[in-house]
């Protein structure tokens, strides 16, 4: 249930944005015993992988205090409908802003607030969401404190949580259908997920009086990823991407292809609130 917080304007509020990705939770990790009256809160698209609501879930019995969701009456399909089926891109973004900012800063009023944020002290390119209300006031501990991403590395491990599942075959946190996915990883949504891939799937269409076609890859629609002579051209660049990469690890790949390191593309273009 979204909240403005009757809180004093002497009173500052203490809220960190989860997306149920490997940075925000070793952030929460981090600050639980720093900020005592820390607020938790997780913008629930209705459309997250499994994998992220069981995580969000551990993560609370770690904490020991729940996390607190949003959008429990308006969730993309809501939105969706109100842009007249046309699916958001890497233009319009207006799933971030309708599913993650809207709802963020709706929750905080006109409360001052410290929004901590968790981008590492290795990220220096990175900006995520900053808030264009007075009231928000952004906070970067890890940078601060110089926190890389071995050590966030060592805060999950230590803590038992350990990274999410879907790392095993995802880069980054958000919705599983993700514009800014690579196709390896619409390769992974379909072995992982078949069900969700076909959901995904079903969401693209072509508009009759245009001939245009709203999909979630540039340029092909899943039907044509999923083909199987498809999947093998993405599995193999993939992996002459990386192969590649391992013998120039003084070059990032965004200079060689003009995306991030595959083991944390999360690092390359997205919307950084919903894949920290």
């Amino acid at each position: 249930m979204e909240s403005s917080h009757n809180t004093t304007a002497q009173q500052p509020r203490h809220i960190l944005s989860l997306s149920g990705g490997k940075d925000s939770t070793a952030l929460a990790i981090y600050l639980r015993d720093r900020i005592p009256d820390l607020e938790y809160v997780f913008c629930d698209t209705g459309k997250e992988l499994p994998e992220t609501y069981e995580y969000i879930e551990r993560l609370e019995a770690y904490l020991g205090k729940s996390v607190t969701r949003l959008n429990a009456d308006r969730d993309f399909d809501h939105y969706l409908h109100l842009y007249n089926g046309v699916l958001p891109d890497a233009r319009t973004r207006w799933c971030t802003r309708k599913l993650k900012i809207e709802p963020f800063e709706r929750y905080v009023g006109d409360t001052p607030c410290f929004n901590y944020i968790g981008i590492r002290a290795d990220e220096p390119h990175r900006k995520g969401y900053i808030s264009t209300k007075p009231n928000i006031t952004p906070k970067y501990p890890f940078i601060e404190d110089g926190i890389t991403r071995q050590y966030v590395i060592n805060i999950l491990s230590e803590s038992g949580l350990g990274m999410p599942d879907y790392y095993e075959w995802r880069s980054r946190s958000g919705c599983y259908f993700c514009f800014f996915q690579r196709r390896i990883e619409w390769v992974g949504l379909l072995k992982n997920h078949p069900d969700l891939f076909e959901q995904a799937a079903a969401y693209e269409k072509i508009d009759d009086a245009t001939g245009e076609h709203y999909t979630w890859a540039k340029r092909e629609s899943l039907a044509e990823l999923s083909r199987p002579e498809r999947i093998e051209e993405i599995v193999n660049e993939d992996q002459r991407r990386r192969e590649m990469h391992q013998t120039r690890r003084n070059q990032t790949l965004v200079n060689v292809f003009g995306f991030g390191v595959p083991e944390d593309e999360d690092e390359g273009e997205s919307c950084l609130i919903c894949h920290l």
